[in-house]
C-alpha cells in the first residue's frame, strides 16, 4: 500500500496568498455595481424626459402654442399636457404626465421632497426626481435628474446629479 499524502502546509498558504491577492484586485471592480445601476437608469430617464419633451413640443407646433408664455395645455394620448414656451412645465400637469412612470403613486420614480426646484408652472420652474429604493423610500437627494421648464430664452433642460 502506498502511503497517502496531502498538501503541505506551505502549498496551502501559497494557494491562500493567491486568492488574497486576486480577491484584493477583483473584488473593488464588482463593489460598486448598484451605483452604476443607479447611474444608468438616471441617465436612461433623461432620455426618456428629453424624448418626451421634445413630442410634447411638436405637438405644442402643430397647435400653434410653441410661443405662449403662460401655461397651455396641449392635447395628447395621455391627455392634456401643461406647456409653457411648448414645452411640459415641470408639475405633475406636464412632464410627470408626458413621461410614463413619474406619475403620482410610481413605483420606480418620486420627485424629491424638499430640493430646490419642488415643480411649477411657470417658466424656469424646475423639478427633481430620484429612484425608489426596494421599501418605498427615495434615494438620496445627490441621485436625481432634475428637468426645468423653458424659458425664453432656452429650451427646457434636463440635468442628472449622479449618484455617489
Amino acid at each position: 500500500m502506498k502511503k497517502q499524502q496531502g498538501f503541505t502546509l506551505i502549498e496551502l498558504v501559497v494557494v491562500i496568498v493567491i486568492l488574497g491577492i486576486l480577491a484584493v484586485t477583483a473584488a473593488p471592480k464588482f463593489m460598486n455595481l448598484q451605483n452604476d445601476a443607479r447611474n444608468a437608469s438616471l441617465q436612461g430617464l433623461k432620455g426618456a424626459i428629453q424624448g418626451a419633451a421634445g413630442i410634447v413640443y411638436g405637438k405644442a407646433a402643430i397647435n400653434g402654442v410653441e410661443a405662449s408664455t403662460t401655461s397651455t395645455p396641449v392635447k395628447t394620448d395621455e391627455g392634456n399636457i401643461t406647456t409653457v414656451y411648448g414645452y411640459p412645465t415641470a408639475d405633475a400637469d406636464g412632464i410627470a404626465k408626458a413621461v410614463k412612470g413619474l406619475e403620482s403613486g410610481s413605483t420606480e420614480w418620486a420627485p424629491v421632497s424638499g430640493a430646490a426646484g419642488t415643480g411649477g408652472d411657470e417658466e424656469g420652474d424646475s423639478i427633481s426626481y430620484t429612484l425608489l429604493n426596494q421599501v418605498g423610500k427615495a434615494t438620496a437627494d445627490k441621485c436625481s435628474v432634475t428637468y426645468t421648464a423653458a424659458t425664453s430664452a432656452a429650451a427646457a433642460t434636463v440635468v442628472v446629479h449622479d449618484c455617489e
